[in-house]
Protein backbone atom coordinates (compact mmCIF):
# COMPACT_ATOMS: atom_id res chain seq x y z
CA UNK A 1 0.00 0.00 0.00
CA UNK A 2 1.48 3.38 -0.97
CA UNK A 3 1.96 5.92 1.81
CA UNK A 4 0.91 8.73 -0.53
CA UNK A 5 -1.15 8.23 -3.67
CA UNK A 6 -2.17 11.17 -5.83
CA UNK A 7 -4.19 10.52 -8.96
CA UNK A 8 -5.09 13.12 -11.58
CA UNK A 9 -5.03 15.96 -9.07
CA UNK A 10 -6.42 19.24 -10.37
CA UNK A 11 -6.47 22.40 -8.29
CA UNK A 12 -7.96 25.59 -9.67
CA UNK A 13 -8.08 29.08 -8.20
CA UNK A 14 -10.76 30.77 -10.26
CA UNK A 15 -9.53 30.71 -13.85
CA UNK A 16 -5.99 29.77 -12.81
CA UNK A 17 -5.13 26.06 -12.95
CA UNK A 18 -2.34 25.56 -10.43
CA UNK A 19 -2.24 21.76 -10.74
CA UNK A 20 -3.30 19.95 -13.89
CA UNK A 21 -3.58 16.17 -13.62
CA UNK A 22 -0.78 15.47 -11.12
CA UNK A 23 0.04 11.81 -10.40
CA UNK A 24 2.49 10.93 -7.62
CA UNK A 25 3.09 7.84 -5.49
CA UNK A 26 5.29 7.56 -2.41
CA UNK A 27 6.04 4.08 -1.10
CA UNK A 28 6.97 3.14 2.45
CA UNK A 29 10.62 3.72 3.32
CA UNK A 30 11.16 5.84 0.22
CA UNK A 31 12.51 9.35 -0.22
CA UNK A 32 10.59 10.85 -3.12
CA UNK A 33 11.85 14.21 -4.35
CA UNK A 34 9.37 16.67 -5.80
CA UNK A 35 11.52 18.85 -8.00
CA UNK A 36 10.63 22.01 -9.85
CA UNK A 37 11.22 25.75 -10.06
CA UNK A 38 9.44 28.21 -7.81
CA UNK A 39 5.77 28.52 -8.79
CA UNK A 40 5.60 25.11 -10.45
CA UNK A 41 2.95 23.76 -8.05
CA UNK A 42 4.98 21.97 -5.39
CA UNK A 43 3.60 23.87 -2.40
CA UNK A 44 0.04 23.73 -3.71
CA UNK A 45 0.32 19.94 -3.94
CA UNK A 46 1.58 19.78 -0.37
CA UNK A 47 -1.24 21.99 0.89
CA UNK A 48 -3.76 19.62 -0.68
CA UNK A 49 -1.98 16.67 0.95
CA UNK A 50 -2.15 18.39 4.34
CA UNK A 51 -5.86 19.11 3.98
CA UNK A 52 -5.30 22.88 3.89
CA UNK A 53 -6.66 23.10 0.35
CA UNK A 54 -9.38 20.95 -1.18
CA UNK A 55 -8.74 19.41 -4.56
CA UNK A 56 -10.86 20.61 -7.45
CA UNK A 57 -10.84 17.07 -8.82
CA UNK A 58 -8.82 13.89 -8.61
CA UNK A 59 -7.97 11.80 -5.54
CA UNK A 60 -5.38 12.37 -2.81
CA UNK A 61 -4.80 9.76 -0.12
CA UNK A 62 -2.33 9.22 2.72
CA UNK A 63 -2.13 5.78 4.34
CA UNK A 64 -5.08 4.85 2.13
CA UNK A 65 -7.26 7.56 3.71
CA UNK A 66 -8.68 10.58 1.93
CA UNK A 67 -6.38 13.49 2.75
CA UNK A 68 -9.17 16.07 2.95
CA UNK A 69 -11.76 14.09 4.92
CA UNK A 70 -9.27 12.58 7.38
CA UNK A 71 -6.78 15.41 7.81
CA UNK A 72 -7.06 15.62 11.63
CA UNK A 73 -6.42 11.91 12.07
CA UNK A 74 -3.63 11.85 9.47
CA UNK A 75 -1.75 14.74 11.06
CA UNK A 76 -1.02 12.49 14.04
CA UNK A 77 0.98 10.22 11.74
CA UNK A 78 2.89 12.80 9.73
CA UNK A 79 5.17 15.78 10.29
CA UNK A 80 5.51 18.84 8.09
CA UNK A 81 8.27 21.40 7.60
CA UNK A 82 7.52 24.51 5.51
CA UNK A 83 10.07 26.50 3.57
CA UNK A 84 8.97 29.76 5.20
CA UNK A 85 8.78 29.43 8.97
CA UNK A 86 6.85 31.99 11.03
CA UNK A 87 7.14 31.67 14.81
CA UNK A 88 5.72 33.39 17.87
CA UNK A 89 8.29 36.08 18.68
CA UNK A 90 7.70 36.12 22.43
CA UNK A 91 8.16 32.35 22.85
CA UNK A 92 11.51 30.61 23.00
CA UNK A 93 12.47 28.06 20.38
CA UNK A 94 12.08 25.29 22.95
CA UNK A 95 8.59 26.46 23.87
CA UNK A 96 7.54 26.46 20.21
CA UNK A 97 8.93 22.96 19.72
CA UNK A 98 7.09 21.70 22.81
CA UNK A 99 3.87 23.35 21.64
CA UNK A 100 4.11 21.78 18.19
CA UNK A 101 4.75 18.36 19.71
CA UNK A 102 1.84 18.76 22.15
CA UNK A 103 -0.54 19.67 19.32
CA UNK A 104 0.00 16.24 17.80
CA UNK A 105 -1.91 14.74 20.77
CA UNK A 106 -0.36 11.30 20.34
CA UNK A 107 0.26 10.79 24.06
CA UNK A 108 3.91 9.93 23.35
CA UNK A 109 6.92 11.49 25.06
CA UNK A 110 9.40 12.97 22.60
CA UNK A 111 11.99 14.23 25.10
CA UNK A 112 14.86 12.00 24.01
CA UNK A 113 14.46 12.74 20.29
CA UNK A 114 13.93 16.44 21.03
CA UNK A 115 17.26 16.67 22.83
CA UNK A 116 19.03 14.62 20.18
CA UNK A 117 17.94 16.89 17.35
CA UNK A 118 18.56 20.10 19.32
CA UNK A 119 22.15 18.94 19.69
CA UNK A 120 22.44 17.70 16.13
CA UNK A 121 21.24 20.98 14.62
CA UNK A 122 23.10 23.10 17.21
CA UNK A 123 19.99 25.04 18.18
CA UNK A 124 19.78 27.05 21.41
CA UNK A 125 16.17 26.45 22.59
CA UNK A 126 16.32 29.20 25.24
CA UNK A 127 16.44 32.11 22.78
CA UNK A 128 13.30 34.10 21.96
CA UNK A 129 12.10 33.37 18.44
CA UNK A 130 12.26 37.05 17.49
CA UNK A 131 16.04 36.86 17.97
CA UNK A 132 16.51 33.89 15.64
CA UNK A 133 17.97 34.17 12.16
CA UNK A 134 16.09 32.63 9.23
CA UNK A 135 18.28 29.55 9.49
CA UNK A 136 17.55 29.10 13.19
CA UNK A 137 13.82 29.52 12.61
CA UNK A 138 14.11 26.72 10.07
CA UNK A 139 15.92 24.60 12.64
CA UNK A 140 13.01 25.04 15.09
CA UNK A 141 10.61 23.61 12.51
CA UNK A 142 13.00 20.78 11.65
CA UNK A 143 13.57 19.79 15.29
CA UNK A 144 9.83 19.88 16.02
CA UNK A 145 9.08 17.66 13.03
CA UNK A 146 11.93 15.21 13.52
CA UNK A 147 11.35 14.87 17.26
CA UNK A 148 7.78 13.74 16.60
CA UNK A 149 8.95 10.33 15.32
CA UNK A 150 6.28 10.41 12.61
CA UNK A 151 5.67 7.75 9.97
CA UNK A 152 5.64 10.27 7.12
CA UNK A 153 7.61 13.49 6.71
CA UNK A 154 6.42 16.10 4.23
CA UNK A 155 9.18 18.64 3.71
CA UNK A 156 8.65 21.75 1.59
CA UNK A 157 12.10 23.19 0.77
CA UNK A 158 13.21 22.38 4.35
CA UNK A 159 16.81 23.58 4.09
CA UNK A 160 15.89 27.16 3.18
CA UNK A 161 18.25 29.41 5.14
CA UNK A 162 20.53 26.63 6.42
CA UNK A 163 24.28 26.92 6.00
CA UNK A 164 26.20 24.17 4.13
CA UNK A 165 27.18 22.38 7.35
CA UNK A 166 23.57 22.16 8.51
CA UNK A 167 22.48 21.06 5.04
CA UNK A 168 24.83 18.10 5.43
CA UNK A 169 23.38 17.38 8.88
CA UNK A 170 19.91 17.48 7.34
CA UNK A 171 20.89 15.07 4.56
CA UNK A 172 22.42 12.61 7.05
CA UNK A 173 19.25 12.82 9.15
CA UNK A 174 17.00 12.01 6.19
CA UNK A 175 19.15 8.99 5.35
CA UNK A 176 18.78 7.85 8.98
CA UNK A 177 14.99 8.18 8.70
CA UNK A 178 15.07 6.05 5.59
CA UNK A 179 16.97 3.32 7.47
CA UNK A 180 14.22 3.43 10.11
CA UNK A 181 11.64 2.72 7.40
CA UNK A 182 10.16 6.22 7.45
CA UNK A 183 8.76 7.81 4.29
CA UNK A 184 9.74 11.26 3.05
CA UNK A 185 8.25 13.56 0.44
CA UNK A 186 10.91 16.19 -0.22
CA UNK A 187 9.92 19.25 -2.21
CA UNK A 188 13.02 21.02 -3.46
CA UNK A 189 14.70 22.93 -6.23
CA UNK A 190 18.21 22.15 -4.92
CA UNK A 191 19.64 19.56 -7.28
CA UNK A 192 22.49 18.44 -5.01
CA UNK A 193 19.99 17.73 -2.22
CA UNK A 194 17.78 15.70 -4.54
CA UNK A 195 20.68 13.71 -5.96
CA UNK A 196 22.00 12.89 -2.48
CA UNK A 197 18.70 11.70 -1.02
CA UNK A 198 16.07 10.69 -3.55
CA UNK A 199 15.07 7.15 -4.46
CA UNK A 200 12.59 8.55 -6.96
CA UNK A 201 12.06 11.98 -8.49
CA UNK A 202 8.98 13.67 -9.88
CA UNK A 203 9.64 16.83 -11.87
CA UNK A 204 6.83 19.36 -12.09
CA UNK A 205 6.52 22.34 -14.41
CA UNK A 206 3.56 24.72 -14.63
CA UNK A 207 1.33 22.36 -12.66
CA UNK A 208 2.10 19.21 -14.66
CA UNK A 209 4.39 16.27 -13.90
CA UNK A 210 6.91 16.13 -16.71
CA UNK A 211 9.00 13.15 -15.60
CA UNK A 212 8.88 10.55 -12.85
CA UNK A 213 11.39 7.86 -12.01
CA UNK A 214 14.82 7.21 -10.60
CA UNK A 215 17.70 9.46 -11.68
CA UNK A 216 18.83 6.77 -14.11
CA UNK A 217 15.36 6.37 -15.57
CA UNK A 218 14.89 10.11 -16.01
CA UNK A 219 18.32 10.46 -17.58
CA UNK A 220 17.54 7.64 -20.01
CA UNK A 221 14.27 9.25 -21.07
CA UNK A 222 16.10 12.58 -21.40
CA UNK A 223 18.59 11.15 -23.91
CA UNK A 224 21.40 10.70 -21.41
CA UNK A 225 21.39 14.20 -19.99
CA UNK A 226 22.13 14.58 -16.30
CA UNK A 227 19.43 15.75 -13.93
CA UNK A 228 21.11 19.15 -13.77
CA UNK A 229 21.29 19.51 -17.56
CA UNK A 230 17.67 18.46 -17.87
CA UNK A 231 16.47 20.82 -15.18
CA UNK A 232 18.41 23.83 -16.46
CA UNK A 233 17.56 23.38 -20.11
CA UNK A 234 13.91 22.37 -19.98
CA UNK A 235 12.56 23.34 -16.61
CA UNK A 236 14.16 26.71 -16.07
CA UNK A 237 14.02 27.72 -19.70
CA UNK A 238 17.77 28.06 -20.12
Amino acid sequence: MPVIEIKQLVKKFGKLTALNGVDLTLDQGEVHAYLGPNGAGKTTTIRVLLGILRATSGSVSIFDRDAWKNSVELHKRLAFVPGEVNLWGNLTGGEVIDLMLALRKTGTSHTERREMFLERFELDPTMKCRAYSKGNRQKVALVAALASDAELYILDEPTSGLDPLMEKVFQDTILDLKKEGKSVLLSSHILSEVEALADKISIIKEGKIIQTGTRAEISQVAAGRTLEELFLSEYQGR
